[in-house]
């Protein structure tokens, strides 16, 4: 039905049923006095729609099954059940015979009907009233006179009394049924409210909730099977500004979104979970705090927050984001649902936004729509030209058959007030002035042009417009289509419904999905348990800091060895060439002692201490690195955690610092070692001759080695394995050749080859045929030279054997001079206590230093998703994670099924 003007037309034969005596006198002749008992008709059937409107109030009373869930008490709920009852018996319609005594015509209107001969009345009530009205004028000669045109004036006038007594009778059913509902509301939150103070079990999940879970698991649910959310949502979009936000505050009854003069605030997709509770409260997804959305200070703070999650959101140089936010809000009767508020749809992009804006608003749009089952609530501004809507047009594209579209008439006071045209108000809302179609189509008020008005004023506000608007009065609009709570019942009742008509689809996808992904990895990896990411990492941690407590295990010996071979690494170098080759040089002992001492003095107040804490770090880290190596041979080794492992080591290497006190600790420790140069006993003697003797012999080896490279194979070689030299190596042997000879004819020649000597060289060479220049003489004499020098120093190492007896007494009258041995024992003293000391420093501060580094390492990339996903990767990673997801979404489906199986 529906109404128009003056009357009510109805379409259907029950309808028509409804009207009890008067189908015995269906006739029908259209002339005398038609209309006015047209008229008188309509207002009959009226009573039978407002009798509908009864029982129709009496459908949608609360369903008394769900006390059960918070009082058991059979006596309880009977006596509840037994209140609403009676409350509701109380509402009845007007007593018997009222219509007969407002209108005592009513007898002739059955003479006149018995009379005709029309045997339809339906063909009677669907004239239209200007044809009625001019068959009225011109039915019968006579009826012009004045005395029957007072009369029809005055049956105008009654006719119009019982529209108006209409109604009143509907407002006042109307505040009966929000009466209703408020006390309603109340006994609920107090039934609520007395289930949490002394029950015995825990509180069961509300269905939206446990709904909105599945919805959340969904949105982050990427498959590479293609099973996609079909799941219903009920999408606001519209143009921006068009009242879309408002409209979804007026249904959550709340203020929760921040507000702009104009400007874009919406700049993300704000997922809204309705649901009921004692308390109208919000909270965020992700968040324990809750906002009592009746305090005006916690409203502000959650749009605050709002604003914030929003610009947070957003990327740099982009204007909108599409991570969605996700918040619950509940309160005592309101309609349960999941509404996603998206960014109004723009016409101009302006210089403060990103330039693909417009574009990347419809692209979100668009993709939520997409899904066949999401609730389009196209939100229109009814104060602006039709003209000027850009929504309508994207939700014809994506629901042209409009059996998912609600259509939501805002600004309809504005409209009235100012654009007033109710037949172009009409033709928006029956869907014949938009290029889209729409299941219902609703009319609202969400403001009084103050965004400070809270919403209880507002639905007053928009309560009171409509009682008076001129768009119900004429007909434009029929009740159910008006106000933001009709809007809401409308929206949560069709929100229902496309839920149970798909949620059983959604749960048998997922579990083909299931099916598929177990059958892959039980012949892929059928050996293996199946850990997603998450618990992959969990068991990489636990290994990597059994790595680290084996630190621990490492003995001071082995501690002190690694140090000390690290240390003489990094030092020898630098000892030989600088240190030793230039103190070698000096003509007596005295001379060489200085210059030692000068030089170790130098070494240990700069590079050394530093060069001591790099050895110290680089030894700690090669242990525990050496650890993890090792762990790969073992056989129950696991190469996925390969990555993350070398990362783990990486990040704590480049976050590790050395104590900073340490290096001046040991400077001084350093300097005192080094500046002494009494051997005690023999059996240090002994190994520092060791120590000098292994020193030489390396270097004298690679010497060697690049000598042999120089001068290619020896002949022997060239015989046996049928090689042969170069031009280059051929010129370097017989340098080499020539050298030697001047060596060996002056043993003690300084290390620097003079220019007269490098010209008989020179000489000699071409003598052979052989043209070579000074460089590559010189070049060549500094490794024979070496070589040279370094077997002398081995043959006076050997001959120093013995020599401790002839070091105590000062070497008096010997000829043996063996200072080159003190030298390396002042050396190998100095490593010695340094590797001690760095040995204390490790075990005391540093390794627990490194254990707390990794510990913080792990913990980063534990909360770092996205450097999880580079570290530890492959198939089996990814299927495991696909099929935890889907065996969590199936589960929730199934949860969620057997619930709303059991509300049923």
């Amino acid at each position: 039905m529906r109404f128009c003007g003056p009357h009510i037309v109805v379409y259907t034969n029950s309808n028509l049923r409804s009207l009890g005596g008067l189908s015995n006198i269906v006739g029908g002749v259209r002339k005398f006095l038609k209309i006015r008992y047209l008229l008188v008709a309509g207002a009959v059937i009226g009573f039978a729609v407002v009798s509908q409107k009864i029982n129709k109030l009496k459908q949608h009373l609360p369903d008394m099954d769900w006390i059960w869930d918070y009082l058991p008490e059979e006596e309880t709920v009977a006596r509840i059940s037994a209140a609403f009852v009676d409350r509701v018996s109380k509402i009845s319609l007007p007593e018997k015979g009222w219509l007969k005594n407002k209108f005592p015509h009513l007898d002739e209107l059955s003479e006149w009907f018995a009379n005709q001969n029309r045997g339809d009345l339906s063909t009677v009530l669907l004239e239209d009233s200007g044809t009625n009205m001019n068959a009225f004028s011109s039915s019968k000669p006579g009826e012009g006179n004045s005395d029957e045109k007072q009369k029809v004036s005055e049956e105008k006038k009654k006719i119009e009394q019982i529209q108006d007594e209409m109604m009143q009778i509907q407002i006042r059913y109307q505040r009966e049924i929000d009466r209703l509902e408020k006390e309603n509301k109340e006994l609920r939150k107090n039934l609520i409210l007395k289930d949490r103070k002394g029950k015995k079990r825990s509180m069961k999940k509300s269905l939206i909730d446990m709904y909105s879970e599945v919805l959340d698991e969904l949105a982050d649910y990427d498959s590479s099977y293609n099973t996609q959310d079909h799941l219903p949502r009920v999408i606001v979009v519209g143009d921006q500004s068009s009242g879309k936000t408002s409209v979804l505050e007026m249904i959550a009854q709340a203020r929760i979104f921040p507000r702009g003069s104009g400007e874009m605030m919406t700049r993300a997709p704000v997922k809204v979970t309705l649901s009921e509770g004692p308390y109208h409260v919000a909270q965020f997804k992700d968040s324990n705090r809750e906002f009592d959305l009746t305090k005006e200070s916690d409203l502000a703070a959650l749009r605050r927050e709002v604003e914030l999650r929003m610009k947070g959101s957003v990327r740099e140089g982009q204007t909108i984001s599409t991570e969605c936010i996700s918040m619950t809000v509940k309160g005592p009767g309101l309609q349960r649902m999941v509404l996603l508020d998206l960014p109004g749809i723009i016409s101009t992009v302006t210089t403060d936004m990103a330039p693909d804006t417009k574009e990347s608003i419809k692209k979100m749009v668009r993709s939520y729509m997409e899904n066949p089952n999401a609730i389009i609530l196209c939100i229109q501004d009814g104060s602006l030209d039709a003209e000027r809507s850009n929504v309508t047009d994207l939700v014809s594209q994506m629901d042209p058959t409009g059996k998912r579209t609600i259509f939501v008439l805002t600004k309809v006071d504005l409209a009235e007030s100012s654009l007033y045209n109710p037949d172009r108000i009409k033709s928006i809302l029956e869907g014949r002035l938009f290029p889209m179609k729409a299941l219902g189509y609703f009319a609202v008020v969400t403001g009084k042009g103050n965004t400070n008005d809270s919403i209880q004023s507002i639905k007053e506000y928009e309560e009171q417009f409509f009682r008076q608007s001129k768009l119900f009065k004429e007909g434009v609009l029929m009740p159910t289509q008006m106000n933001t709570q009709n809007l809401s019942m409308a929206v949560s009742e069709l929100f229902w419904k496309m839920v149970k008509e798909s949620v059983e689809q959604q749960a048998d996808a997922f579990k083909a999905t299931r099916f598929n992904l177990e059958t892959e990895w039980k012949n892929t990896f059928p050996r293996l348990r199946e850990l997603d990411r998450d618990e992959l990492f969990e068991k990489a941690r636990g290994e990597i800091l059994d790595e680290i407590i084996n630190l621990s295990q490492v003995t001071t010996k082995e501690w002190e060895a690694a140090f000390n071979k690290k240390l003489w690494e990094k030092a020898a170098t630098y000892v030989f060439e600088s240190i030793y080759l230039p103190a070698a040089q000096s003509d007596n002992v005295g001379t060489f002692n200085t210059t030692v001492d000068i030089k170790l003095s130098e070494w240990a107040s700069g590079p050394l201490p530093r060069k001591s804490v790099e050895v110290g770090w680089d030894t700690l880290h090669e242990q525990f690195s050496k650890f993890v190596e090792q762990d790969k041979k073992s056989k129950t080794h696991d190469e996925i955690f390969d990555n993350l492992k070398a990362a783990v080591i990486e990040i704590s290497r480049s976050k590790h610092n050395w104590d900073s006190k340490a290096e001046d600790s040991l400077r001084v420790i350093q300097r005192n070692i080094l500046e002494d140069r009494s051997v005690t006993d023999k059996q240090h003697w002994d190994q520092a001759v060791k120590f000098m003797e292994e020193t030489l012999k390396e270097k004298l080896e690679n010497t060697e080695t690049v000598l042999k490279e120089m001068t290619g194979p020896s002949k022997r070689e060239q015989w046996l394995h049928w090689k042969s030299r170069t031009q280059e190596q051929n010129n370097r042997e017989a340098t080499k050749n020539e050298l030697e000879k001047m060596l060996s004819v002056e043993s003690n020649h300084k290390a620097v080859i003079a220019a007269d000597e490098v010209t008989t060289t020179r000489k000699n060479l071409q003598a052979q045929g052989l043209d070579v220049d000074n460089d590559f003489i010189r070049e060549t004499w500094y490794h024979v030279y070496r070589r040279h020098f370094i077997k002398n120093a081995l043959t006076q190492a050997q001959e120093c054997k013995k020599g401790f007896y002839y070091y105590q007494r000062g070497f008096s009258d010997t000829g043996l001079d063996c200072h080159e041995v003190v030298l390396f024992w002042r050396i190998q003293r100095m490593l010695l206590v340094t590797s001690n000391a760095l040995r204390q420093q490790v075990m005391n501060n540093e390794a627990r230093r490194l254990e707390r580094i990794i510990k913080d390492v792990l913990e980063e990339l534990s909360e770092d998703k996205n450097a999880l996903q580079g570290l530890l990767t492959g198939r089996r990673v990814l299927l495991a994670e696909e099929l935890k997801r889907v065996r969590q979404i199936q589960d929730k489906l199934e949860e969620f099924i057997q619930a709303l199986n059991k509300e049923k």
